[in-house]
């Protein structure tokens, strides 16, 4: 397994507002079938947060989404930490020792596109990080996504299990977030929901969509 990253010392003050809730974790294997990332780092005006945009393939249910960078556990995983730590150099380029500690488990969310627990791990970009680069053929687009973003909320017409629906969501230089990586990000950064358009992929007490 990769070395964890640099001191949390490193970490900025308005980064370390988002990270310091969540204490160090990690979950065993099996705890999730699937993990993703929350990276942050400092911008010119915003705290911002890594997002990709999946490569448009027919075998894959959230092509040409925008998501956090993770994936599905692997048999070779040690615990789920580790799967979110493979995912991210996979599909990003970023090691373990590109971040500023190790990251921290914020919680385990339903995704019901595909039916199967995520683990959502969080952690800031290191001092001196590595390149990031698209993996081929899984990966689009990398960008950042000002923390602000969240805060101007659409309705858009997207394709989900249901059929074509109106879902709350954020258009930022054309790429649009919405359903999973939405409402995770929603959360993690503590906007309220109540005033939001009604989610139709929000999963219901019973857990269904």
């Amino acid at each position: 397994m990769a070395e964890l990253g640099g001191p949390a010392a490193t970490v900025s003050p308005g980064l370390r507002r988002w990270l310091a809730k969540w204490p160090p974790g990690d979950l065993p294997h099996g705890a999730a079938g699937a993990a993703v990332t929350i990276v942050l780092r400092e911008g010119r005006k915003d705290v911002e947060v890594m997002l990709i945009e999946r490569a448009v393939r027919e075998d894959d249910l959230a092509s040409g989404q925008v998501a956090l960078p993770g994936g599905r556990e692997e048999p070779t995983d040690p615990s789920v930490r580790a799967t979110a730590l493979r995912e991210l150099e996979e599909e990003v380029g970023l090691r373990a020792n590109d971040l500023a500690g190790a990251p921290v488990l914020v919680g385990v969310e339903l995704a019901t596109l595909f039916g199967i627990r995520v683990a959502v791990f969080a952690s800031a970009l290191g001092p001196s990080p590595g390149p990031v680069a698209p993996s081929p053929g899984e990966v689009a687009h990398i960008f950042w996504l000002p923390v602000s973003a969240l805060d101007r909320v659409e309705s858009v017409e997207r394709t989900t299990k249901q059929g074509p629906r109106q879902v709350p969501a954020v258009v930022h230089d054309g790429h649009v977030l919405w359903g999973f990586t939405f409402r995770v990000l929603r959360q993690f950064f503590d906007r309220d929901d109540s005033g939001l358009p009604p989610d139709p992929t929000r999963p219901t007490a019973g857990g269904a969509p």
